[in-house]
């Protein structure tokens, strides 16, 4: 990541955007005021700019927008469905034999109603608590191949917080290009905001290796106790270097691409040969609702 950070976009350049001057009037300057009023008109180019600055070599105004945009899509992604279980949740269950946490207020009625009716209170009679599985894992698996313009890195770092909201236990967050980097192991504890952050200082490298990528995301979900196991693939699915990916999509257990809308025809294929969902997104806002809709659905 060393590598990314050290890759800025000048003042100069980010100027060519149309409202850069009303957000930052000036060096290590950002209107609040002047993003909340172009939020209001037009929110995919808000998000656009904001992941821009945070790449800008004035870094007042990158560290001004990475905390911005750090609260406001875990803001908007924690408006969405009720997330998952996390790393799991206490569950009454009867308990046996070898039971160690007896959950005493939950056995009370029971062992009372033995001592009515005269006898000892068996084993059936007692309540144990017990460590069930978390629901959902996810593994986010992110495309930096290319060029990251504005729109794909706000479209990236809003599917993550999104993923941060819908698996807070179990997400593994992965950016690939020719080679593979770990954002987020599966079980590292990170805040959600931190995970957003690093989302935003990618930067475009390389060729795409999806093959290569897909694997590192199965090897991921391997560590995982769920019940449910998803990849999220985040890409528009064109293979340029690396072995096909059929073999290695057909391999994961559940697996989900979220492709531009206006580039579909390899993700679609790629969706169409591995057996794979795909949801295509014109905005970086539409991709809530992919992933809403790909998390809500069982294949």
């Amino acid at each position: 990541m060393a590598e990314e950070a050290r890759r800025t976009t000048s003042r100069r350049q980010l100027e060519y955007q149309p409202a850069f001057n009303l957000l930052s009037p000036d060096i290590g300057q950002l209107d609040e005021d002047a993003f909340d009023e172009l939020w209001s008109e037009d929110p995919d180019e808000a998000l656009e700019i904001l992941a821009m600055m945070s790449h800008a070599t004035d870094r007042t105004l990158a560290a001004l927008a990475r905390r911005l945009a750090g609260r406001l899509l875990i803001d908007l992604t924690t408006a969405g469905p009720a997330r998952s279980g996390g790393t799991g949740r206490l569950v009454p269950q009867r308990a046996v034999p070898d039971s160690s946490d007896i959950d005493v207020d939950a056995s009370l009625d029971a062992i009372h109603g033995a001592m009515v009716e005269r006898r000892r209170p068996s084993i059936d009679d007692l309540t144990t608590r017990t460590w069930a599985r978390p629901e959902t894992a996810i593994c986010l698996v992110v495309d930096r191949s290319g060029s990251m313009d504005g729109a794909r890195l706000a479209t990236a770092a809003l599917a993550a917080a999104a993923c941060t909201w819908r698996a807070p236990g179990e997400l593994a967050v992965l950016a690939f290009g020719d080679r593979v980097l770990t954002l987020k192991d599966l079980h590292q504890d990170q805040p959600p905001e931190s995970i957003v952050t690093s989302v935003l200082r990618l930067r475009g490298h390389g060729t795409t290796d999806i093959d290569l990528a897909l694997k590192a995301a199965r090897r991921q979900l391997l560590a995982s106790s769920a019940r449910r196991r998803v990849v999220v693939l985040l890409s528009d699915g064109e293979t340029t270097t690396g072995d096909d990916p059929i073999s290695a999509a057909r391999s994961i257990e559940e697996l989900a691409i979220v492709a531009p809308a206006d580039e579909p025809e390899h993700a679609l294929r790629l969706g169409r040969e591995a057996g794979a969902g795909v949801e295509l997104v014109s905005g970086p806002l539409d991709v809530v609702s992919a992933l809403n809709a790909v998390l809500n659905h069982r294949r």
